[in-house]
């Protein structure tokens, strides 16, 4: 902005719908609202195309724009840690501020610099890749002064990226920008690139896009070999001395020669190129401050090799001669030569990288994962800045689903920014530096401060539209990631007449709460009757405020939060309560607190008025309402949709629970949320619902789902807008559904990531070993290679989802008792209508397969049907005897329960039972449940087992009927029996940090297992092996191992336990058998307290850990001896003894991992 007139308002400052083409579903941006970075086009020209259109300047910042830059960065910080507005919040700004006062400039910490680098990646526009923001590695060398530390730093940057092929992303920061000296800065454009040498004749062999600096490189004293891929040397320089340049050690650069699976004189082209790229040009904008020196990686796309390098015109420019080399026409463009050749150049790029184990991925996937990424944005912050330009691929645009895509550009901070070249600046910098340029004042500054303010000007304007919709905050807490699937499918059903928003739970901001106007919780419970990791500390911090308040004053006897939630978790609670009257009096936590979210509300008033006498204003927050001078709460439009509302009117909440019957605390902690949400004030809409995984979960929420929203209206006076519901629920009859002939099926994994919202991998075993079967219970071993793929790259600790096979026979059982199933191995596309006249539409929930294929890979067909699908079977039973029992079953929830429990009759024995239903193929697929991956423990180490991983599984086969019924076997076990080495299977990499391995250190660990919970077990100590015998790496820790079985015919890798004891990996292992004749029957809880005292002394004397994974009744026997021990050997009282296995818990040294029969995902 030029002058002081100021231009027409930027279209885009205000909420923009963006259209998939693709999917024709829309997503609102109103990120791009908090965004203060100009852009670079003008109201009517558009600059998006532009390469480098947003250099960054070179003069120093001024101390006022440091503070509002650095206040808005810590300001986001300091949510991202829970930490918002605490005193640590205040104290540091404090001391931010008096630094900018006294030097001009201030410091981040590392955490914080740690955290800005990666937000800074969240935020590039440019960047496809995005979806691993959170993985990036930080080097900090702001400690460097001279080169030859930057050359050490640097080098260490390239060792630790390569990793052997396995690349991980990873920055090194230098030095920041500081007034009066010249910058630190990496001369290379990137830390890896080959030399351009320009000829006499203008022609240029090696990089053309190089050969700049390539010049500059020989002025310095580097002489090249004259080759087409000499790598480049490391070129550096501080603010005190010239530039200097190192060659990089060879052994550090990963070269990857490129051949072709098929053409033979490919590799005689000797084309190569390199592993790592590393973008050192740019610079890293943060928290105000500058670091022009701050080189970072990721891996490659393969187009970016094949397509952009060694294609372009302007680079390499190979595609002339590959073109002829392969035969074809290159004198005609109709003859596509050029899209031919690029292909199999992608081709040769990507073979040669992954046969070298070098990571890379494809652009199908890159776009795939890209969508995801931008998916989760939207639900998370409202946006994503994208740039449609660089996020579509350089070949097959279309053909990925980023080209559909409508994407906002816009810039946030931190950022990653162009800067000028390091030789062009270095002369500016002298220039600068000299005084000259004082004399022209500081206009770059003050045109940033214009466009800032009408940035702030179109914000605050737009603010009261956004109000003019009832807010719905929609909060989860989830271990797999269901509840976030229901979260955004609440979402689109509320975004109709609603303006939501999902928001993780430990992401979400207690103090809001006094302000939403409607709170909608959905909460899983893991393990026995936990809360998943992201939902611990808003419900800690919710419980203490309520107890502290309820203190009046003394805190002496608040009862701990863990001892709390334990003691409902064991003892109940009545969550359905709904008034006082309804409490019991001896439950001593029902006594509802209807004050507590107006203090909040209160508090959050004073803060804003302290804001508003400052001048600052709640930044970061718009409310929907807002109290006026006469404390009243009114709507922000000025309009009566509130205006008799109480400010002391309680919060409106809902909440539904997730867990599994299979475990004994069902749903625990989504009724503790219920019941602490109720005695906090909160008005509950709706009583609790509780979706049971082995109950037909999905139906269960659905019905609450329309349910809430109707309820919702009413309550909030909006018009009513039926919802849709799921498509399945509305095909009620044959008439709605037809199957549609299809040329090809699409890869499985492409259907189970677009069904289920993963990154489904297709992977070969290697391996397929039974360690133990007798009578009707075995365990098996599977092996799989996993390569060098980036999305199954695993902790020891983690999970892989396996998405299993149901049994053939059973499928074509089914298969000969439907109606309109001539051919079922026809492939075909599943079409659906609501009503005869309107349109066919593709059935979401089913991929185009044929009908085998859809019941054996993508419908559960062993579970007993829903009450939904009984009622359907028994409008078609021709038998009026079978169509009143059906009829029964349907209707009567008792019945069916108990019918449900004794029989647990799959798909085909109802149809066997049942004879006279015959069904109509289309309509028994749209009703039947998607086939739910099954989830296993990870049984080995990346390191160990280098590109595999090993699962360790178990399973046994019954009867139901008292052993009279049908034999019955699980569908995830059994499939993994069944596989053979060659075989492929399709699974997904799922973390589990709070099973993961210690930091470095000796603290000693102690592996507690029975059964397959031996499975993580054995991946920590080939860990160990692998570090202290093969890497020769770490300190050595004392590790112990306590494990149980029936018999010492199933004790599990016996002889590989015993190689790690000689090994001295494992001190010692103890062996409780509690099916072996002549032997008194022994658990692993009777083992640890026989040897008490040494437990005592390794968990809690010296800090060490506890790993324990096994059943339910496993873990909670373990607990229960560890708390005797500690009662015993520490001289506490049962409720001090508590307190240490929670300490253990928070300081993570207390491990849990424990399964039901049948962990689904």
């Amino acid at each position: 902005m030029e002058g002081s007139v100021m231009k027409p308002q930027c279209p885009f400052s205000k909420p923009q719908n963006l259209i998939n083409f693709e999917s024709s579903k829309e997503a609102t941006d109103i990120l791009h609202m908090k965004a203060e970075d100009p852009g670079v086009c003008s109201a009517v020209v558009c600059k998006g195309s532009l390469m480098g259109s947003r250099k960054t300047l070179l003069e120093n910042r001024p101390p006022s724009e440091v503070l509002h830059q650095a206040k808005q960065f810590l300001d986001e910080y300091y949510k991202e840690t829970k930490r918002f507005e605490s005193k640590e919040h205040q104290a540091r700004l404090q001391e931010v501020t008096q630094a900018l006062i006294r030097t001009g400039t201030y410091d981040l910490t590392t955490e914080e610099l740690e955290f800005g680098v990666k937000l800074a990646w969240r935020n590039a526009p440019r960047c496809i890749g995005r979806i691993s923001w959170n993985k990036l590695h930080l080097f900090d060398g702001r400690h460097a002064t001279t080169t030859k530390e930057m050359f050490e730093l640097l080098l260490q940057h390239i060792d630790y990226a390569t990793n052997g092929g396995n690349i991980r992303s990873t920055i090194t920061v230098f030095p920041q920008r500081k007034v009066g000296q010249r910058d630190f800065r990496v001369w290379n454009l990137q830390l890896i690139a080959f030399a351009g040498y320009e000829q006499p004749d203008g022609t240029v062999i090696g990089d053309p896009a190089y050969k700049d600096f390539t010049k500059v490189c020989q002025k310095l004293g580097w002489k090249g070999a004259g080759g087409h891929f000499d790598v480049l040397p490391l070129v550096v320089s501080t603010p005190t001395g010239e530039p200097e340049w190192m060659e990089i050690p060879k052994e550090k650069v990963l070269l990857v020669d490129l051949k072709h699976p098929e053409y033979e004189w490919f590799e005689d082209l000797k084309l190569k190129w390199f592993g790592v790229p590393a973008v050192s040009s740019m610079m890293l904008d943060c928290g105000g401050l500058q670091f022009p020196a701050a080189p970072f990686n990721g891996w490659y796309m393969s187009t970016e090799i094949a397509t952009r390098d060694l294609c372009d015109v302007q680079r390499y420019n190979l595609l002339p001669m590959f073109g002829e080399k392969l035969g074809l026409d290159t004198k005609s463009p109709t003859s596509l030569w050029k899209d031919k050749a690029t292909l199999e150049l992608n081709i040769a790029v990507l073979h040669s990288y992954q046969e070298k184990e070098v990571t890379i991925v494809d652009h199908h996937t890159a776009a795939e994962t890209f969508m995801q990424f931008h998916s989760n944005e939207h639900r998370q912050r409202g946006g994503c800045p994208a740039d449609w330009v660089w996020i579509v691929p350089p070949i097959s645009g279309s053909l990925t689903p980023v080209f559909h895509q409508e994407m906002t550009l816009y810039y946030m901070k931190p950022s990653y920014e162009y800067q000028l070249p390091a030789w062009q600046a270095l002369e500016r910098q002298n220039y600068l530096l000299s005084g000259e340029a004082n004399k022209k004042g500081n206009s770059p500054i003050q045109r940033f401060r214009r466009a800032a303010l009408c940035v702030y000007f179109a914000t605050t304007l737009y603010a009261g539209a956004l109000a003019k919709r009832i807010r719905i905050a929609i909060i989860y807490a989830s271990e797999t990631g269901k509840a976030q699937g229901y979260a955004n499918s609440l979402y689109d059903s509320f975004s109709l007449r609603f303006n939501p928003e999902v928001i993780c739970m430990d992401e979400y901001d207690v103090s809001k709460l006094s302000s939403e106007t409607m709170v909608v919780i959905l909460a899983s419970t893991t393990g026995v009757g936990e809360p998943p990791l992201n939902g611990k500390e808003f419900t800690k911090i919710l419980y203490e405020l309520r107890e502290r308040d309820n203190s009046v004053g003394s805190e002496e006897n608040i009862v701990s939060f863990w001892d709390d939630y334990n003691d409902i978790k064991v003892n109940g609670i009545r969550a359905e309560a709904k008034s006082e009257s309804d409490i019991p009096s001896e439950t001593k936590l029902l006594k509802k607190n209807r004050g507590f979210f107006s203090l909040l509300a209160s508090q959050f008033r004073e803060r804003k008025s302290r804001d508003d006498e400052d001048g600052r204003g709640v930044e970061g927050y718009q409310p929907n309402f807002y109290y006026n001078s006469d404390d009243n709460l009114v709507d922000s439009t000025g309009g009566g949709l509130v205006a008799n509302h109480d400010p002391a009117s309680d919060v409106t909440y809902a909440v539904f629970a997730l867990g599994s019957t299979n475990y004994k605390h069902f749903c625990a902690f989504g009724k503790y949320v219920d019941n602490l949400m109720y005695t906090l004030g909160g008005d509950r809409i709706m009583d609790l619902a509780c979706g049971d995984e082995m109950e037909h979960q999905l139906d269960t929420f659905n019905s609450w789902a329309s349910q809430l929203l109707e309820v919702c209206c009413d309550r909030f006076q909006v018009e009513h807008c039926a919802q849709e519901g799921s498509v399945a629920s509305q095909v009620s009859n044959s008439n709605q559904v037809k199957f549609a002939a299809h040329n090809e099926p699409p890869k499985l994994t492409n259907s189970f990531s677009t069904l289920h919202r993963k990154k489904v991998e297709s992977c070969t075993v290697t391996g397929s070993q039974s360690l133990f079967e007798e009578g009707n219970k075995w365990y098996h071993k599977l092996t799989v290679n996993t390569g060098n793929n980036p999305s199954l790259r695993y902790e020891v600790g983690d999970n892989i989802g396996i998405f299993p096979s149901n049994n053939s026979s059973m499928v074509l059982g089914i298969l000969q008792k439907l109606d309109n199933c001539e051919d079922p191995d026809r492939i075909v596309e599943v079409l659906v209508r609501k009503q005869e006249g309107d349109s066919w539409l593709p059935y979401p929930n089913l991929p185009v397969a044929s009908i085998r294929t859809l019941l054996e890979r993508y419908l559960d067909i062993t579970s007993p049907p829903s009450q939904s699908v009984l009622k359907l079977m028994a409008a078609v039973a021709t038998n009026n005897q079978e169509r009143s029992q059906l009829d029964t079953l349907a209707t009567d929830i008792d019945a069916y329960r108990t019918w449900r429990k004794e029989n647990y009759p799959n798909l085909l024995e109802i149809l066997n039972e049942f004879p006279s239903v015959r069904m109509d193929a289309g309509l028994l697929l749209c009703r039947l449940p998607l086939l739910q991956p099954r989830l296993y423990s990870i049984s080995s180490s990346p390191d160990f087992e280098e590109g595999e991983l090993t699962l360790t599984v178990a399973s046994f086969n019954y009867r139901t009927r008292g052993g009279e019924g049908t034999l019955h076997e699980g569908v995830g076990t059994s499939y993994i029996k069944s596989l053979k080495p060659r075989d492929r299977v399709e699974l997904f990499h799922k973390s589990a940090p709070d099973f993961h391995l210690p930091e470095e250190g000796s603290s000693p660990i102690i592996l507690i297992g029975a059964g397959s919970g031996i499975a993580p077990l054995r991946g920590i100590w080939q860990h160990y092996h692998y570090q202290y015998d093969i890497n020769h790496t770490g300190q050595r820790r004392k590790i112990t191992l306590y494990y149980g079985c029936q018999t010492r015919a199933s004790d599990l890798y016996a002889e590989e336990k015993s190689a790690m004891c000689r090994a001295n990996v494992m001190s010692e292992v103890h062996l409780a058998l509690s099916r072996e004749p002549a032997i008194p029957k022994t658990y692993v809880q009777d083992l640890l307290l026989g040897n008490g005292e040494e437990v005592y002394k390794e968990l809690v004397v010296t800090g060490g850990h506890a790993y324990i994974c096994g059943s339910e009744g496993m873990a909670e026997g373990v607990s229960a001896a560890l708390l005797t021990i500690i009662q015993d050997h520490g001289k506490k009282t049962l409720a001090e003894a508590r307190n240490v296995i929670q300490k253990m818990k928070d300081e993570r040294r207390y491990h849990e991992e424990v399964f039901g029969t049948g962990s689904t995902v």
